[in-house]
C-alpha cells in the first residue's frame, strides 16, 4: 500500500515581498519597537528594518483590508474580507492573538481603529449601508452598531480628544458620530459655502477639538463641530490619501507623490515630491504615510514601503517592494543563481535576489505579463496576454527578442534543459517551440490539445514534452517538431527534468475532494527530496509526498495568501520554495526544511477558527482509507439525527394561526349569511352548554422517573455537594437521594436534555437540550431554581457543556453543521466567544483547570485544543506524530498541569498529551473509552468493554479494576446485561457512580459491590404501557425489545424479559396473571406475570401491533394491528375466533365494553367504529346509543365525549393516548408536545380547558390512571422516561404544572373604562415624529425652484423709497434677536403615562413634557432641560442606587424608540439603549442596585427587554403579550425579578442570563372567589414576595409569588392607575379614577388593610396617573389632566406645582400686546391665560367645543378663540367671561385676528372664506360686515393691514392672497401695503424658510418679531427655527434649531417687547418659553 502520510519535510515562512497599497490607506505604522507594520494578502507583516528580518501574523483567513495601531504602539487590529469577517487584535512583539471580533460585519471590513484610551475599537463594513460598529475588543463584544453611510467610507477613526466622537468619510460625505451607550447618532458634515460638497479620503484631530480631512481634490478641509470652518486650498496636487497625527504635526500624502509635513495648526513646514528622489519614478501615489521623529514610512499604491530620513530625504531605503494591480501569475527560479523573477499583470517584470531579499532589477512591460521563465544562459522570457512573449536580458532587463504568434494569453512556458528551445503554452490550446540559437524562429508546433494550456514540462534529455490543458488532458509531445506521442512504453521510459504539472498518476493524491479541474493551480517537485509542492484556489501552500499515486493522500498545508495561489517554485538550490498569489499580489520566500524541525512547534502554528486549521495537517480532505472501521455504538451516535419535525416553540405559532383561522372561519359564515351565534364575554359559542368548561380540580404532581440518558450522552451524571445524584432524562434534571430514594426536578427545558455538567461548587448544574434554537440552562440543584438561561448561538441542539475551572464560563458545543463552540458569561448570560467547531460530530468540551482560556473538544476523527482570544479562538490540532494516527476521539480530560492532558480513544487506548502533541499511548479497554473522569488521586476510565479502571495520578498504572457483572449487584438489582458500556462516571466519598449505555444508574462500592439506583428503557421508542388491575405494578414494553415489569410503589424494576424484537404494546389480563404483548413485526406474545415467561405467541399479521385488550370477562383478547384488523382471540383455546374488518386505515387504540360483547376503536383515518365480540361483526350505532354504553375502559381519543381534548391546531396524529380514570370524572391525554393534560370528563365541547405538565421532551406515547386512580403513569417515546404522576384530588401548583391558556383566551372580569380603552387603544404609529397633522393639502408646495403663485418680485430702483414690509417698533427699542435658550416648559405628559414624576435626591422635581425631560425647583420657578430626545417621552424612572442617584432614565415614542439614561444635575447623556423596541417605549424601571433597567415596549408582541443600561447592552428579551402592557417594575427586594401589568395580563418575570423568564398570575388557586384576570394597571410592593396589582375595577390583587392570595376589593371606585411602595416607612400609595365621588390618595399599611385618605381640593374630579413620595415627606400627584400637585401628608394641603393642557391638539396661542402675558386655546377644551413673569395659570374656562385658535384685541381687553364647530368666543382677559359669541360657520375656525385698531374681528374658517366681524359695540353681539371669497382651500394664516383695511391670507393650497376688507375684493397688485403684523408663511419674502424636505413636512407657523428683525417657524418635525433677518427670500436661508417638542409646532409667537418667543406643540399639548438672546 502506498505511503499516504504527510511528508516530513516542512516550510518555514522566510520573506513576504509586497505591501497591500491598492484599495487601502492608513495602514503602515511603527510599533513600540519602532519596526514597521503593515500587511499584504492575509498576513500581517512586522518588519525589522535594521535587522533586516520579518515576523508573521496568520490569524486572518482572507485579505486584510485595514490596519491600526493600539495608542500601546504594541498591539494591533486588522480586519479582513470575507463572507463573516472578523477583526483580530495581535501583539506586535509576540506575534500572538489577543482577541477575535466577528459577528459585526458582513463582506468585509474596511476600516478599523482604536480609541485613545485604547479600550475600544470602531470598524466599517462592505455591506451595502457600510455598518459602523464600536467594540469592547477585549471581550470581543459589540458595543454599538448602526448604518454608517449608502456610500463607501474610506476612513473612520475615534477621535483622540474626545472619547465619544467618531468620525466617519467616504464618496462625497463626512460624518461626525456620538456614542453613547450603545447608540451612535450621526451628524453630516455641513459643507456650507466654504467649501464643496466632495468625496473624503483620511482624517486628522487637532487638540483644540477640530478636524481635518483630505479630499479628493488635493483641500483639506478644517471641521468644527459638524461644520466646514476652513479650507487649505491645494495642499496636494489631486487626491490626500493619508493624514498621520504625530506628536511633531501632521505628515500628509497623496496621489501627486509629495509628502508634506505641518504643524500642529496646519501650517505647512516641508514637503518632499518622492517623484524627483532617487527611488521615484512618474506616477508614484502615496497611500500611507507614518511620522515619527527623524523618520518617515510611506506606503505607495505600487506596493511599496519607503523609509525617509529628514537628513538624508533624497535617497528614501525602500523596505519592500511588490507588485500591484491585477492579478500575479509569473514565477520562475533561476536554474543555476539564488534569483527568482516574477511578472504581473501591472505590466512589469522584476527579479528578485533571494539572499538579499530585495529587487535586483525591474522594467515595465507593454501588456500584461502571465508568464516567465529563465534559461539556462542570460536569458528571460516573459509570455504576455495579448499573446506575444518578449525575451529580456537578465544582466539590465533589456528587451532583446519580441515575438507574437498567438492571439490568446501565454500562461506557460518553460526553456528546454539544453537552453536550445524555449516553448510557450498559449490559450489558443497550442504549445510553440522556438529556437534559441536560430534567433527565436517557431520550430515546431504541438497540437491536439482541446483547451488552453496549463502546465508543460521538458525531459531531462529536452527530447520530450508533456502538456496538461484545462480540459483534464495530459499529451505527451516529441521536440522539436511537436510530434504527437502515444506509446505507452514510450512514455514510461521518459525521465523528466521538473514536474509542475497537475495531472497524471503520480499526482492523484493531491486532488481533494469534490474538486475542480482548476482547484490547484500550480505545483513544483522536488525529485530528491520525493515531495510536490502545490497551490490552490483556497490560498493554501500544500506538501505531499511523491509521487502520490492514490487519493487521500496527507498533506501539510499552510496559510498565508489571501486567495488563489497562483504559483509555486523550488529555488534551484532547493533550500527555498518561493509562491505566488493572484489577487493578493504576494509573493512569499519560504524555507524548505527536508527533513523537518523535531520540537518545534511552530508547524502546528495556531491559526484562525474558521480559517484552515492549522498549518501540519495529517488528515486529508479526502477519504481516509487506512483508518479503521467505526464502532457500531459510535457510528449509531453519529449518525443520529435530532432534527424535530416541530418543535415545542411552534405551539406560539400554531395557536396563532388556529385561531386567525377560527376568525376567517367565523367571517366566512357571516358573510355567507350563516348564523353564528353572538359570542359573549367570555363564553365560547362552541361550547354545548352554553359556558366555557373549566379545567379539572384533580392536579398531578410528579413522584418518580425512570431511567437515564445514556445511549447518546457522556459524562452526564455526578454527585452534587449534597451526596445527591444528579443526572438527566427526557426535558428532566433530577437530583436523586438515594437515601430516601426520592428525586427533585428541574423541569423548564422544552425538548431532550443531551448534556450536563456540574459546576465546581458543585452546587449549579448547566443543561442542554434539542431545539431549533436550543437552550442551555443553568440551575440551582438544591432549590431547582432557574440561575440562567443562555440561547441564541447554537442549532439543533447542545451536544455538551462544561464549566471553566474558576466556574466563570461556560463552553458549549452545538449540533449544527459546523458544531460552533460557543464560550458563555453564563450568569449575564453573554456571548463571550464563538468559533466553528469541526466539520464532524464533536462529543466532548473539557476547560483546562489551570487556564481560564485552554480548552480542548474531542469527536469523529478530532482532537483540538482551543484557546480563546477576545470574541473568538485560535486552535491546535492535536500532533499524533509516530505514537498514533488520527482517531477518533470520545473523551478527554486534563491532568495534573498546565500541559498535560489525557484522552481517550476508539481504539481502546489513553493518549498523553503534551501541550499539543502525544507524548504517550497507554492501552488497556478493549474497545472505545467514553470517559476518562479526574479522580482525588488520579483517574477514571470507563468504557465499551463494560470495566472501570482507577488509575494513579501518572496514568501509568492501574490501581484497581471494577467489572460490571450482575454477580456484583446486590439488594436484589437486576442488571440488563453483564459488562454493559460505561458512558459516565464519577467518583464520591467510599462509591463510584456509573452510568451505563443501558439506562442504568449505578453505584459501585470500594468493595466491588454494585448498588442498582435507577433503571430505565434503552434506545428507540417505548410505546407500550399497561397497569395491573388491582396492584400498583405497571408493564412496560419498548423498541429496545425488553418487557418491564415496575413496582410503583417502591418504584423499582420488579422483572424483566428480553423479547429480542421491539416491541409496541401491552396488557394485563383482567386477574393480572397474564400480560399481552405486542411487536413491531405482527407477532403478539402472552407472557406470565408472574414467573415472566412466554406462554404462547401468534405472527397472523405483518404490520406493527399498536394495541392488545383483554376483554372484562377475561374470555377473549382483541388484538389491533397496522394492517387495519383487529383480531379477536379465545383465551381458554388459544384460537383466533373473529376478525374486526372495515376500518379503512390502521388502528390506533381498541376498548371494550364492561359487558365485552363491544368493541371500540379509533383508526389514523379518524373513524371510531364499533364491533360485535367475539366475531368481529361490524356495529353501526348513533351517537345518542353510544353514548348510552359504559365502556371497560377509555382509551380511544375520538369520540363525542373527548372531542375537547384536541386543541386547534392539532390534526389526529397528535393526541396519542388518552386514559379515562377510574370514577369517571377525568380524562388524561398524552400528545406529540410531550405534554400530559388533564381534562374534565366528558369533554364534549372543542377547545376545552385543561391542566397541563411538562417532563417529556417530544411525544408522550402513553398515558394510564392506575387502578385505584392514585396515580398517573406515562411514557415518553423518544425520551423513553416512564413518569409515575401523583394524582391528587385537590388543587394546588405543580413546579411542572404549565398553564395552557394565552392572554387572547383569558377572560376579562372589572368592566370597562374609557380612559384604559383609550390608553389600550392609542396609536402611536400616527403620532411618531414627522407625520403632518394638517390634513392632506391640495397645492404644491414652495420651493425655490417653483416661485409661489401670488408673488411678483419687488421692483427695486435708486432713490424711490419702499413701503415697510411690516410694521416694527422705534428703532431705539428694536431688539436684534439671534439666539434662543429654552426657559421654562408649561406642560406635563399625564394623559397616557403612569408613574412618571418623582422628587429627585436633592429634592426638585423631575417629569416630562413633549420631548424634553424636565426637573423644576419649586422653590425658584426655574426649570432645566434635558433635550436629546426626537420624539414624545413617554416613561421615566429614577435610579435607585446611592451609587447612581442622579441617573434618570426615559423612553419616547418612534420607530427605533430609543431609551435614553442622563444626569439630572448635568443633563448629559449617559448612555442611549436602542433596537429593542419599535413604535415606542412605554415603561422603563432600575432595579434597586441600578445595574439594571427593564423596559417595555409597544410593538405588536409588547416586548419586554432588561438592559445592563452602562454598558449599553441588552441582556435579555422576551415577548411581552398580545395585549398591552402598561407597565413593568423590578422587585425593590431583587435585582433581578419584576412585574409587568397590562390588559387581562399579570406576569411575574425572571432574569435568567439571556433569558427572560415568566409565569402568569395563578388565579382561584387558594382563594375562595372565583376571580376572573383583570386588566392590571399598576404595581406596588411589600416584603415576603408579596406583589399588589391595581385593576381596572378599583380592586388591588394581592400576589404571594405569582399566586393570588387576596383582593382588596373596592380599594378605590374606578381604575387604579397609580401605585407606590414607600419602602421606608412600610407604606403602599394608591390612586386613580373615582367613580361618583372625589379623587384621593390613600396611603396604606404595608399589608393593605388600612388606609390614610387624602384629598386632590384642587382637582376633585381629576384621574390621578402617578403618585410618588419623597424623602421630605410630601406626595407627588401627576393627574391625568396635566397638573402636577404636591400634597402635605401632615397637613393634607395641596399646593399646585404645575397646569397644563390635557391630551388633545394645541393650536390657539396669542401674546399680550402690553405685558408678558398669553392665551391658549385647546382641543383639550380649555381656554387658559398664563403669566410669563409668575409661571402661573391666571385664568382657564372649560367650554363645549374644542378650541382651535386665539386672539388678543390691541387694547388686552379682550380674547377671541377660534372653536371646531364654527362658532367663535369673545371673553373679557381679566376674568374670561363670555362677552359675545356667535357662528356662523359649521366648520373649523382655524384663525382668528383683531384689527391693530381694534374695530372688526377676521375669523377664518375650513369652509374656506374669512368673515369680518364688526366688534366696536357688542350690546347686540358681533356684526358680520363682509366676507372673502374664492379662497382655493381652507384658512390657515391672517395678517392685517396697520391701517385696518387690507387682509392677507394663507390658504392650504399655499396660496396668499390679499383682500380689501370693506369690499372683499381680491387684490393682484399690492405692493405698497404694510402688514400689522406678520404671520404668514408664504410669499417672496418667506420663501427661505422652506426645507429642502419640504415635500415631506409642512411649515405649520411662522411670526416676525415686532422688531421685524428675526422670524421664527414651527414646522412638523418638531423644529422651532430662527432666522435673524427679515425677508427671508434666499433659498434654504441660514438659521438655528431649537428642539424639545415632539413632532409638530403648531404656533410661535414673539411677545409684545421681542424678549420671549413662545412656542405651541400641536400633539405634546406644551406651551415652550424661549428667552430671546441678542
Amino acid at each position: 500500500m502506498a505511503d499516504k502520510t504527510a511528508p516530513p519535510s516542512q516550510l518555514r515562512l522566510e520573506w513576504v515581498y509586497g505591501y497591500r497599497g491598492n484599495q487601502c490607506r492608513n495602514n503602515l505604522y511603527y510599533n513600540v519597537s519602532r519596526e514597521a507594520v503593515y500587511f499584504v494578502a492575509g498576513v500581517g507583516i512586522v518588519h525589522n528594518v535594521a535587522a533586516k528580518k520579518q515576523r508573521f501574523f496568520r490569524g486572518q483567513s482572507d485579505d486584510i483590508l485595514c490596519l491600526a495601531l493600539h495608542p500601546n504602539k504594541e498591539l494591533v487590529a486588522t480586519g479582513q474580507i470575507g463572507k463573516d469577517p472578523f477583526i483580530c487584535v495581535w501583539n506586535s512583539q509576540t506575534m500572538e492573538t489577543v482577541s477575535i471580533l466577528q459577528g459585526g460585519h458582513e463582506r468585509g471590513i474596511a476600516t478599523v481603529a482604536f480609541s485613545a484610551d485604547g479600550e475600544k475599537i470602531v470598524s466599517t463594513g462592505l455591506e451595502d449601508q457600510h455598518w459602523l460598529t464600536v467594540w469592547d475588543w477585549k471581550k470581543g463584544k459589540v458595543i454599538a452598531s448602526t448604518r454608517g453611510h449608502g456610500d463607501k467610507i474610506f476612513d473612520t477613526q475615534f477621535n483622540p480628544y474626545d472619547p465619544t466622537q467618531v468620525v466617519t468619510c467616504g464618496v462625497k460625505h463626512i460624518k461626525f458620530w456620538t456614542l453613547c451607550g450603545n447608540s451612535l447618532s450621526g451628524k453630516k458634515g455641513i459643507f456650507g459655502k466654504k467649501g464643496e460638497l466632495q468625496t473624503i479620503l483620511c482624517l486628522g484631530f487637532a487638540s483644540d477639538h477640530t478636524v481635518f480631512s483630505g479630499t479628493l481634490s488635493g483641500d483639506i478641509y478644517q471641521w468644527k463641530g459638524h461644520s466646514l470652518i476652513n479650507v487649505i486650498k491645494s495642499a496636494h496636487n489631486g487626491a490626500i490619501h493619508s493624514i498621520h497625527c504625530g506628536t511633531d504635526g501632521f505628515a500628509t500624502g497623496g496621489k501627486d507623490g509629495k509628502l508634506s509635513l505641518w504643524n500642529d495648526d496646519f501650517t505647512p513646514v516641508t514637503s518632499i515630491d518622492l517623484t524627483r528622489t532617487s527611488k521615484g519614478y512618474k506616477g508614484l501615489c502615496i497611500r500611507s504615510v507614518c511620522w515619527e521623529g527623524e523618520n518617515i514610512l510611506i506606503g505607495t499604491k505600487d506596493g511599496e514601503v519607503f523609509q525617509i530620513t529628514v537628513q538624508d530625504r533624497d535617497n528614501p531605503l525602500a523596505l519592500v517592494q511588490g507588485h500591484a494591480e491585477g492579478e500575479l501569475w509569473g514565477l520562475a527560479s533561476h536554474p543555476t543563481q539564488p534569483i527568482f523573477a516574477t511578472g504581473s499583470d501591472d505590466k512589469t517584470i522584476r527579479i528578485w535576489s533571494i539572499p538579499d531579499r530585495s529587487v535586483l532589477l525591474h522594467c515595465s512591460t507593454p501588456h500584461p505579463v502571465r508568464s516567465v521563465t529563465f534559461s539556462t544562459g542570460d536569458h528571460l522570457a516573459a509570455g504576455m496576454q495579448n499573446g506575444s512573449f518578449i525575451v529580456f536580458s537578465t544582466k539590465d532587463l533589456s528587451a532583446l527578442v519580441e515575438k507574437k504568434d498567438r492571439k490568446e494569453v501565454l500562461h506557460e512556458m518553460k526553456y528546454s534543459p539544453d537552453g536550445q528551445f524555449l516553448a510557450v503554452g498559449s490559450n489558443d490550446n497550442f504549445v510553440d517551440i522556438y529556437s534559441v540559437t536560430e534567433g527565436y524562429k517557431r520550430v515546431g508546433v504541438c497540437k491536439g490539445s482541446s483547451s488552453f494550456i496549463t502546465h508543460l514540462d521538458w525531459s531531462e534529455d529536452s527530447q520530450y514534452l508533456v502538456t496538461n490543458s484545462g480540459a483534464s488532458e495530459k499529451l505527451y509531445y516529441k521536440a522539436p517538431d511537436g510530434t504527437h506521442i502515444v506509446k505507452t512504453e514510450e512514455i514510461e521510459s521518459i525521465k523528466w527534468s521538473s514536474w509542475t504539472g497537475v495531472l497524471g498518476t503520480h499526482v492523484l493524491g493531491i486532488w481533494p475532494k469534490y474538486s475542480q479541474v482548476n482547484d490547484v493551480n500550480a505545483t513544483d517537485t522536488s525529485f530528491d527530496h520525493k515531495v510536490i509542492i502545490t497551490g490552490d484556489d483556497f490560498g493554501l501552500v500544500k506538501i505531499f509526498r511523491f509521487p502520490s499515486v492514490k487519493k487521500g493522500a496527507k498533506f501539510r498545508k499552510y496559510t498565508g495568501h489571501s486567495a488563489h495561489v497562483t504559483n509555486v517554485r523550488f529555488t534551484s538550490d532547493k533550500k527555498r520554495v518561493i509562491s505566488t498569489g493572484g489577487a493578493d499580489h504576494g509573493v512569499f520566500q519560504w524555507r524548505f526544511l527536508p527533513d523537518g524541525v523535531e520540537g518545534e512547534d511552530e508547524d502546528g502554528e495556531s491559526v484562525l477558527t474558521g480559517a484552515f486549521m492549522d498549518t501540519d495537517s495529517e488528515a486529508s480532505d479526502s477519504d481516509v482509507s487506512d483508518v479503521g472501521s467505526l464502532d457500531s455504538d459510535l457510528e449509531k451516535e453519529q449518525e443520529m439525527n435530532y432534527d424535530r419535525v416541530i418543535y415545542r416553540e411552534d405551539l406560539v405559532k400554531l395557536k396563532e394561526q388556529a385561531q386567525i383561522k377560527q376568525q376567517h372561519d367565523e367571517d366566512d359564515e357571516e358573510t355567507s349569511g350563516k348564523k353564528v351565534p353572538k359570542r359573549r364575554r367570555g363564553v365560547k359559542s362552541s361550547s354545548s352548554n352554553g359556558k366555557k368548561d373549566e379545567p379539572p380540580k384533580n392536579s398531578l404532581s410528579l413522584e418518580f422517573v425512570h431511567g437515564y440518558r445514556g445511549y447518546d450522552c457522556r459524562a452526564n451524571l455526578y454527585y452534587t455537594k449534597t451526596n445527591e445524584i444528579v443526572y438527566h432524562i427526557a426535558a428532566l434534571g433530577i437530583v436523586y437521594n438515594k437515601h430516601e430514594h426520592k428525586q427533585r426536578y428541574y423541569s423548564a427545558h422544552d425538548d431532550d436534555i443531551l448534556c450536563l455538567a456540574l459546576h465546581p461548587t458543585q452546587d449549579y448544574v448547566a443543561t442542554g437540550q434539542i431545539g431549533r434554537d436550543p437552550t442551555i440552562h443553568v440551575w440551582d440543584c438544591v432549590t431547582m431554581e432557574t440561575i440562567s438561561i443562555l440561547q441564541g448561538q447554537h442549532y439543533r441542539g447542545v451536544c455538551a457543556v462544561d464549566f471553566s475551572g474558576d466556574g466563570k464560563k461556560l463552553a458549549s458545543v452545538g449540533l449544527d453543521d459546523d458544531h460552533s463552540i460557543v464560550v458563555w458569561n453564563w450568569k449575564k448570560g453573554e456571548k463571550l466567544a464563538t468559533t466553528r467547531g469541526h466539520k464532524d460530530k464533536i462529543f466532548m468540551i473539557r476547560w483546562n483547570p489551570f487556564d481560564e482560556n485552554q480548552l480542548a473538544t474531542v469527536g469523529i476523527k478530532h482532537i483540538k485544543f482551543w484557546n480563546q482570544v477576545g470574541g473568538g479562538f485560535t486552535s491546535k490540532r492535536g500532533i499524533f506524530g509516530k505514537l498514533g494516527k488520527p482517531i477518533t476521539m470520545l473523551c478527554v480530560a486534563y491532568g495534573s498541569d498546565v500541559n498535560t492532558a489525557y484522552s481517550g480513544g476508539a481504539d481502546g487506548k489513553v493518549y498523553q498529551w503534551n501541550k499539543t502533541t502525544v507524548v504517550n499511548v497507554i492501552e488497556y479497554h478493549r474497545g472505545p473509552i467514553f470517559v476518562i473522569q479526574l479522580a482525588e488521586k488520579g483517574y477514571l476510565t470507563g468504557g465499551k468493554d463494560g470495566i472501570i479502571s482507577l488509575w494513579d495520578e501518572s496514568f501509568q498504572n492501574s490501581i484497581k479494576n471494577y467489572d460490571v457483572e450482575q454477580s456484583s449487584v446486590i439488594d436484589g438489582g437486576q442488571l440488563y446485561v453483564d459488562y454493559p458500556p460505561i458512558r459516565s462516571l464519577a467518583l464520591g466519598q467510599d462509591s463510584i457512580l456509573v452510568g451505563t449505555k443501558n439506562s442504568e444508574i449505578l453505584e459501585v462500592q470500594k468493595s466491588g459491590e454494585i448498588s442498582v439506583l435507577i433503571q430505565g428503557h434503552m434506545e428507540g421508542e417505548l410505546w407500550g404501557l399497561a397497569v395491573h388491575p388491582n396492584r400498583q405494578l405497571i408493564v412496560t414494553a419498548s423498541d429496545d425489545g425488553t418487557v418491564r415489569l415496575w413496582n410503583l410503589n417502591s418504584h423499582s424494576l420488579h422483572a424483566l424479559i428480553n423479547i429480542g424484537r421491539p416491541v409496541r404494546c401491552a396488557a394485563f389480563s383482567h386477574d393480572g396473571k397474564v400480560i399481552a404483548v405486542g411487536l413491531k413485526d405482527g407477532t403478539f406474545f402472552v407472557i406470565n406475570a408472574e414467573t415472566f415467561e412466554k406462554i404462547v405467541s401468534y405472527s397472523h399479521r405483518k404490520e406493527e401491533i399498536s394495541d392488545v385488550r383483554f376483554s372484562p370477562n377475561g374470555k377473549y383478547l382483541a388484538v389491533a394491528s397496522h394492517d387495519n384488523f383487529v383480531d379477536i382471540y379465545n383465551v381458554l383455546n388459544q384460537k383466533r375466533v373473529g376478525i374486526c374488518k372495515g376500518a379503512s386505515s390502521y388502528i390506533t387504540h381498541i376498548d371494550w365494553d364492561e359487558m365485552g360483547k363491544l368493541i371500540q376503536l379509533n383508526t389514523g383515518d379518524r373513524e371510531v367504529l364499533y364491533f360485535e365480540a367475539p366475531r368481529g361483526k361490524q356495529q353501526l350505532i348513533s351517537k345518542e346509543d353510544a353514548s348510552e354504553i359504559t365502556w371497560d375502559t377509555w382509551t380511544c381519543v375520538l369520540g363525542d365525549s373527548c372531542r375537547g381534548i384536541w386543541p386547534p391546531y392539532t390534526d389526529v396524529t397528535d393526541v396519542n393516548a388518552a386514559n379515562v380514570s377510574r370514577d369517571g370524572d377525568v380524562i388524561a391525554t398524552g400528545d406529540d408536545f410531550g405534554f400530559v393534560k388533564l381534562f374534565k370528563y366528558p369533554s364534549p365541547g372543542k377547545n376545552a380547558k385543561c391542566k397541563q405538565y411538562v417532563g417529556h421532551s417530544a411525544h408522550v406515547t402513553n398515558v394510564r390512571f392506575t387502578y385505584d386512580g392514585s396515580k398517573l403513569v406515562s411514557t415518553g417515546g423518544a425520551d423513553l422516561s416512564i413518569m409515575v404522576w401523583s394524582n391528587e384530588g385537590n388543587q394546588g401548583i405543580s413546579s411542572l404544572e404549565e398553564d395552557e391558556g394565552t392572554d387572547s383566551e383569558a377572560e376579562e372580569e372589572g368592566g370597562y373604562d374609557s380612559d384604559v380603552e383609550r390608553e389600550r387603544t392609542i396609536d402611536y404609529v400616527s403620532k411618531t415624529y414627522v407625520n403632518p397633522i394638517r390634513e392632506a393639502t391640495l397645492g404644491p408646495k414652495p420651493t425655490p425652484d417653483k416661485p409661489l403663485p401670488d408673488t411678483k418680485r419687488n421692483v427695486v430702483s435708486r432713490n424711490v423709497t419702499t413701503v415697510p414690509k411690516v410694521a416694527v417698533r422705534e428703532e431705539e427699542d428694536q431688539v436684534e434677536v439671534k439666539n434662543l435658550t429654552l426657559d421654562f416648559i408649561f406642560g406635563y405628559r399625564g394623559f397616557d403615562t403612569r408613574q412618571n414624576i418623582f422628587y429627585t435626591p436633592n429634592g426638585e422635581i423631575i417629569f416630562h413634557a413633549a420631548g424634553a425631560g424636565i426637573v423644576y425647583d419649586r422653590h425658584t420657578k426655574k426649570q432645566s432641560f434635558y433635550l436629546e430626545h426626537n420624539d414624545d417621552i413617554i416613561c421615566l424612572a429614577l435610579n435607585p442606587s446611592p451609587k447612581a442617584l442622579n441617573v434618570v432614565a426615559t423612553g419616547q415614542i418612534g420607530k427605533n424608540a430609543p431609551i435614553h439614561l442622563w444626569d439630572i444635575q448635568t443633563k448629559q447623556t449617559l448612555s442611549i439603549l436602542q433596537g429593542a423596541h419599535s413604535v415606542g417605549v412605554c415603561s422603563v424601571d432600575f432595579n434597586h442596585n441600578g445595574k439594571l433597567l427593564v423596559s417595555v415596549g409597544l410593538d405588536s408582541k409588547n416586548s419586554i427587554t432588561v438592559w445592563r443600561w452602562a454598558e449599553g447592552t441588552k441582556m435579555a428579551q422576551a415577548t411581552g403579550s398580545i395585549n398591552r402592557i402598561f407597565l413593568a417594575q423590578f422587585r425593590p427586594d431583587s435585582t433581578n425579578r419584576f412585574v409587568s401589568v397590562g390588559v387581562r395580563h399579570v406576569k411575574f418575570w425572571s432574569l435568567a442570563g439571556s433569558k427572560l423568564l415568566s409565569k402568569r398570575g395563578a388565579l382561584n388557586l387558594s382563594t375562595k372567589t372565583d376571580y376572573k384576570m383583570q386588566t392590571m394597571l399598576s404595581i406596588a410592593f411589600a416584603p415576603n414576595d408579596i406583589t399588589y396589582t391595581g385593576s381596572i375595577s378599583g380592586d388591588v390583587f394581592m400576589w404571594k409569588g405569582h399566586v393570588l392570595t387576596r383582593v382588596i376589593e373596592k380599594a378605590h371606585s374606578g381604575p387604579v392607575f397609580a401605585m407606590f411602595s414607600s419602602v421606608n416607612e412600610n407604606k403602599v400609595l394608591s390612586g386613580g379614577k373615582e367613580r361618583g365621588v372625589d379623587s384621593v390618595i390613600k396611603s396604606w399599611d404595608i399589608g393593605m388593610q388600612n388606609a390614610d385618605e387624602y384629598k386632590l381640593l384642587p382637582f376633585p374630579k381629576a384621574t390621578i396617573r402617578s403618585v410618588s413620595k419623597g424623602e421630605n415627606g410630601k406626595i407627588l400627584i401627576g393627574t391625568q389632566s396635566s397638573e402636577i400637585v404636591e400634597i402635605d401628608p401632615e397637613t393634607s394641603q395641596a399646593q399646585v406645582i404645575m397646569h397644563a393642557h390635557a391630551e388633545g391638539e394645541l393650536w390657539g396661542m396669542a401674546v399680550h400686546p402690553q405685558s408678558h402675558d398669553f392665551v391658549t386655546a385647546s382641543c383639550d377644551k380649555t381656554i387658559c391665560s398664563w403669566s410669563l413673569s409668575d409661571k402661573v395659570l391666571l385664568n382657564e374656562r372649560k367650554v363645549e367645543q374644542e378650541a382651535a385658535s386665539a386672539d388678543i384685541s390691541p387694547s388686552g381687553e379682550l380674547v377671541a378663540v377660534g372653536l371646531h364647530n364654527g362658532e367663535f368666543l369673545l371673553l373679557s382677559f381679566v376674568d374670561f367671561n363670555i362677552v359675545a359669541q356667535k357662528r356662523d360657520r359649521s366648520k373649523t375656525l382655524q384663525v382668528v385676528r383683531f384689527s391693530p385698531d381694534g374695530h372688526l374681528l377676521a375669523v377664518g374658517s375650513d369652509d374656506a372664506c374669512v368673515d369680518i366681524y364688526d366688534i366696536s359695540t357688542l350690546e347686540k353681539g358681533p356684526n358680520r360686515v363682509g366676507s372673502c371669497k374664492g379662497i382655493p382651500s381652507y384658512v390657515t394664516h391672517i395678517d392685517w393691514s396697520t391701517d385696518s383695511k387690507y387682509l392677507q391670507v394663507c390658504s392650504g393650497y399655499y396660496e396668499k392672497l390679499i383682500f380689501e376688507v370693506e369690499s372683499g375684493k381680491l387684490l393682484t397688485d399690492a405692493e405698497d401695503i404694510t402688514w400689522a403684523s406678520w404671520t404668514s408663511i408664504l410669499g417672496e419674502e418667506m420663501k427661505g424658510i422652506w426645507p429642502r424636505n419640504a415635500d415631506k413636512a409642512d411649515v405649520n407657523t411662522a411670526h416676525v418679531n415686532n422688531s421685524g428683525t428675526a422670524v421664527a417657524t414651527g414646522d412638523d418635525y418638531g423644529c422651532v427655527k430662527l432666522f435673524d433677518h427679515f425677508p427671508v427670500s434666499e433659498p434654504y436661508a441660514p438659521h438655528k434649531k431649537f428642539f424639545g417638542h415632539s413632532a409638530h409646532v403648531t404656533n410661535v409667537k414673539f411677545t409684545y417687547d421681542d424678549q420671549y418667543l413662545l412656542s405651541a406643540g400641536g400633539d405634546d399639548s406644551c406651551v415652550f418659553v424661549w428667552k430671546c438672546q441678542k
